[in-house]
């Protein structure tokens, strides 16, 4: 399958799975008046939210190539994953509010309800599933978005146990668990939003990729039989991709063909790195002057050798 076809596919399973649970956690809520259970069905709302954000937004970066994005739609991801965050802060502040004004409104009500353990319960299961689903195809196929949907969801699993501990805690005499675990649940969307919005915006202001990913590219362009060194080597994101620009160094005397081989091979083995878009490589002969050290590639170089 295509990665359009699976990335929307993914999305849409997202939207289908997060309305769910808002519809059971909220029909909980007003059975029970947990705070918990509340805050969790509003969690539910803003993943329901996102969803769709995300949904129309991977259909918007699967869309083929065209004249005025001859590279694709890719780059919009990060933008995307950045509606994610807006929603998941959103959340945050409406579910602090609550559990805030509970805590300090005057005694709580207790809250004995299995059916509130039942939803929690099963909200723990499904996002686990949802993580690790998201998490699989975003990484697979690279995809920011994903990989910031399943870091919720991840987050998601924490916060519905400790609405769960929370409902469990009331239900046995202590009602002041229910609103602390909904505090529990806003500081775990919070996190959640801050780990969202610190890696995409590493993707549009094009920082480096890790250290490994570098590393990798410097050994794959000096294992030619005829490099004989790198200088220059660059590799930043463009959106959720990586281009890469590198100077190799070889012998002066090879023919005009010979050279464009060289660097054609370079490129071609760079960019069979899954998560790299397009390499640049320019051919520096000895017999011109520009070979010259650099430290930055001796140290990358050497990481295969010491691994």
């Amino acid at each position: 399958m295509s990665r359009r076809h699976t990335l929307r596919r993914v999305g849409l399973v997202l939207f289908v799975g997060n309305l769910a649970l808002v519809v059971a956690k909220g029909a909980v809520a007003l059975q029970t008046g947990s705070l918990a259970v509340e805050s969790e069905a509003i969690n539910s709302l803003a993943d329901t939210v996102y969803s769709m954000v995300i949904l129309a937004g991977l259909y918007l970066t699967t869309r083929p190539p065209d004249f005025e994005h001859p590279h694709g739609h890719e780059r919009i991801e990060p933008f995307v994953s950045l509606f994610v965050a807006v929603g998941i802060f959103i959340a945050a502040a409406v579910v602090i509010y609550q559990s805030g004004t509970a805590l300090l409104g005057g005694p709580i009500e207790p809250v004995q309800s299995p059916l509130a353990i039942a939803v929690l319960l099963v909200s723990v299961l499904v996002k686990l599933g949802l993580y690790r689903y998201c998490l699989a195809v975003g990484r697979e196929w690279q995809s920011p978005a994903l990989v910031a949907t399943a870091l919720d969801n991840r987050n998601d699993v924490w916060t519905a146990g400790a609405a769960l501990a929370g409902v469990v805690g009331a239900g046995l005499g202590a009602p002041i668990l229910d609103p602390l675990a909904a505090m529990i649940v806003a500081i775990g969307i919070v996190h959640t939003g801050v780990e969202v919005v610190r890696d995409n915006v590493n993707y549009l202001v094009g920082a480096a990729p890790p250290e490994e990913l570098r590393a990798e590219i410097v050994q794959r362009a000096l294992e030619h039989p005829d490099v004989e060194g790198a200088h220059d080597v660059i590799a930043h994101y463009v959106g959720p991709e990586i281009d890469v620009s590198l100077h190799i160094e070889v012998e002066g005397d090879r023919t005009l063909r010979e050279a464009h081989d060289i660097e054609t091979a370079v490129v071609e083995t760079v960019e069979a790195l899954d998560q790299v878009d397009e390499a640049f490589v320019h051919v520096d002969p000895r017999q011109l002057g520009e070979w010259k050290a650099d430290q930055e590639v001796d140290r990358l170089a050497s990481d295969d050798e010491t691994a």
